[in-house]
């Protein structure tokens, strides 16, 4: 049981970890990378919709794609965003310039 604890302290991201995260970038709409257990790294920005607190709450999040970027840009659609759950996210980083 101690070991199964460890490893998902270290290996596995809850809301309140990624949250930290996300207030500090949000309000600068700065691009991450979120690192994921079992799929590619996807670089993009998480995106704050009317159901933002009901998601942050089951550690679901909303991220528009870097691929998606351009448009979201222009359009401000929440629909371009995609939902994460945050439970699959090994790690954040910045992304370089």
């Amino acid at each position: 049981m101690v070991i199964y604890n460890l490893f998902n302290q270290f290996f596995n991201m809850t809301n309140d970890m990624i949250e930290k995260f996300v207030e500090n970038k949000a309000n600068k709409n700065q691009k991450v990378n979120i690192h994921f257990k079992t799929r590619e790294t996807v670089k993009g920005i998480f995106i704050r919709a009317d159901d933002y607190e009901e998601l942050k709450s089951k550690n679901f999040w909303r991220i528009v794609s870097d691929s998606k970027m351009n448009e979201w840009e222009k359009t401000k659609d929440f629909n371009l965003g995609r939902i994460f759950n945050g439970a699959e996210f090994t790690r954040l980083t910045e992304t370089i310039k």
